[in-house]
C-alpha cells in the first residue's frame, strides 16, 4: 500500500506539472493535499473513478484582466487582475483579494486551492476562490489606490455576487480597499449586496472581522496546547507580520498570559525581550495602518527594542511561532532554529507559511504544528457570518459573533483529532484538515455529477 501512495502521488504530480509548468507554489499546495488523502483515495474506487482529484485541482474558472488606471502624474500604468474561482461544490465562491507585486497565476491558483479545504472545514456554505493583482499599494495615495481599486472593479464586477462570488480582504487590501471596491462595485450595478466582506461597520460589516483571523488563530493555538495539557500563560510567542493577522494574533495572545516579542515586515524585525505590552501594541496598531509606516519604527519610538533588517524572526527563541505574513517564510533552517530554541507549538496564521522541508523537522520532532487552511479559517468564517448577517439584514453583537468563532474553530480542531491522530497518540493537524475538507467537498461533488 505505501508503495503505491507513493507511486500515484508521483504519477500524479508528474501529470500535474506538466499541465501546470512553473507554478511552483500551486504544484506545493496540490502535493501536500495529495500526500494527506491518497491512501483514503485509493481506497475508494468511486471517487477514483470519478476523478475526483483530478477535478479538484482544475480550477472552474480563471479569470485574468488587465488593470489601467491614472497615477497623480497623470502618467498610465497597467496591471494586470486575477481571479480564480476553483470550486462552488458546497457553495459560492469565496476568498480573498491580494495586491502585491509579487501576485501572479501560481499564487492564485494555490491560494484558491487552499481555500477550498479551508472553508469546507468552517461547515460553512462556501466554496474556493482568491483574486488579486500585481498593483502594490506600499507608497501609494489614497487617490492612486481608488483609482486602481475602481478600475479593477470595473472588470471584476461582471464575476462576482452575493450568490456567485464573495471576496474578501488578504495581502494589501485592508478596509480602504474594499471601501473603494464595494462603491465601484454598488455605482456598477445600482444594487446593495453582500458582495463583498470585511466591510467598514457603517456599511454592513460585522464586529470582530477585523480580529477574526488572528483571534481565531489563537483560539485553534489554545486547543492544540490543551492536547499536551499546556496554555498560553507564561509563555514567549514569536509573530512575523504587523498587518491585521499579527497584529490581532498578538493582542489575543497577550491577553491570554502569553509574552509577544517579535513583530516584522518585508523589510526585517523587531524583537522587544521585554515584550508587547498594550501601549505598544496600540502604537503598532496607527503605525501600520494610520500612518502605513515600516516596523522599523517601533524600534525608534521603544529603544530597548533592536531591529534587525532584512531578517525573519524565527532564531529567537520561544515557546509558540505564529507565522502570519506569507508564503514560505519558514525554511528549513529556520524550522531547526526554532526547535533549538525551544519552540513546542507552532501555528500558522498566513497561507502556506511553512516549506515542505521544515515542515518534516517539525513532524520528526514530534512538536505541534497546524497548516494555515486549519488554524487561520477564522478570518474567512468569520466572513461568513458577515454574508448571513447581510442576507438577513441585522447585525450580531461582538460577543454573539465571538461564540460563533470560537465555536467554528473548536469544531475544527475536534475534525483534525478524527482524521489526523496516528497510531502513536501524535496528531499530524496538515493530514486531519486535508482530510476532513477533502471528504465534505469529494461527497458535494459526486452528488451533483459530473460538472
Amino acid at each position: 500500500m505505501v508503495q503505491s501512495v507513493a507511486n500515484y502521488v508521483e504519477d500524479f504530480m508528474s501529470a500535474l506539472e506538466s499541465k501546470n509548468p512553473g507554478e511552483h507554489e500551486f504544484h506545493q499546495a496540490v502535493r501536500e493535499v495529495l500526500e494527506s488523502v491518497a491512501p483514503y483515495l485509493l481506497e475508494s474506487p468511486h471517487l477514483m473513478k470519478a476523478k475526483i482529484m483530478e477535478r479538484m485541482v482544475e480550477p472552474e474558472r480563471v479569470i485574468m484582466f488587465r488593470v489601467p488606471w491614472l497615477d497623480d502624474k497623470g502618467e498610465v500604468q497597467v496591471n494586470r487582475g486575477f481571479r480564480v474561482q476553483m470550486n462552488s461544490a458546497i457553495g459560492p465562491y469565496k476568498g480573498g483579494l491580494r495586491f502585491h507585486a509579487s501576485v501572479n497565476l501560481s499564487i492564485m491558483k494555490f491560494l484558491a486551492f487552499e481555500q477550498t479545504f479551508k472553508n469546507a472545514l468552517t461547515t460553512l456554505p462556501m466554496g474556493g476562490a482568491k483574486g488579486g493583482s500585481d498593483f502594490n499599494p506600499r507608497g501609494k495615495s489614497d487617490g492612486e489606490v481608488m483609482r486602481f481599486c475602481q478600475s479593477f472593479m470595473t472588470e471584476l464586477q461582471r464575476h462576482i455576487g452575493q450568490d456567485t462570488d464573495v471576496p474578501a480582504g488578504d495581502i494589501g487590501v485592508g478596509g480602504r480597499e474594499i471601501g473603494y471596491l464595494f462603491g465601484q462595485y454598488k455605482r456598477i450595478r445600482d444594487e446593495w449586496t453582500g458582495t463583498l466582506t470585511g466591510k467598514s461597520l457603517y456599511w454592513g460589516g460585522s464586529l470582530m472581522r477585523p480580529e477574526a483571523t488572528g483571534y481565531g488563530a489563537c483560539y485553534f493555538a489554545e486547543a492544540m496546547l490543551a492536547t499536551r495539557g499546556e496554555k498560553f500563560y507564561g509563555k514567549t510567542v514569536c509573530i512575523s507580520g504587523s498587518g491585521n493577522v499579527a497584529q490581532y494574533a498578538a493582542q489575543k495572545a497577550m491577553r491570554l498570559g502569553a509574552k509577544v516579542v517579535t513583530l516584522s515586515d518585508s523589510d526585517g524585525f523587531v524583537y522587544d525581550a521585554d515584550g508587547l505590552t498594550e501601549e505598544k501594541l496600540e502604537y503598532v496598531f496607527f503605525l501600520k495602518n494610520v500612518l502605513r509606516g515600516r516596523i522599523r519604527e517601533y524600534a525608534e519610538k521603544y529603544p530597548s527594542a533592536q531591529y534587525f533588517p532584512h531578517e525573519r524572526p524565527w532564531r529567537i527563541a520561544c515557546d509558540i511561532a505564529m507565522p502570519c505574513a506569507t508564503q514560505n517564510e519558514i525554511e528549513a533552517i529556520d524550522a531547526q532554529h526554532l526547535l533549538d530554541g525551544g519552540c513546542q507549538c507552532v501555528c500558522e496564521g498566513a497561507n502556506m507559511p511553512t516549506t515542505p522541508e521544515a515542515i518534516s523537522l517539525f513532524y520528526k520532532a514530534r512538536i505541534l504544528y497546524s497548516p494555515g487552511k486549519a488554524s487561520n479559517a477564522g478570518g474567512v468564517a468569520t466572513s461568513g457570518l458577515e454574508m448571513t448577517q447581510n442576507s438577513i439584514r441585522q447585525s450580531w453583537t461582538a460577543e454573539e459573533v465571538d461564540a460563533h468563532l470560537r465555536r467554528i474553530m473548536a469544531d475544527i480542531h475536534a475534525a483534525c483529532i478524527k482524521y489526523g491522530t496516528e497510531g502513536d497518540g501524535y496528531i499530524n493537524y496538515v493530514r486531519g484538515a486535508n482530510i476532513a475538507g477533502f471528504i465534505k467537498v469529494a461527497n458535494a461533488m459526486l452528488e451533483q455529477g459530473i460538472c
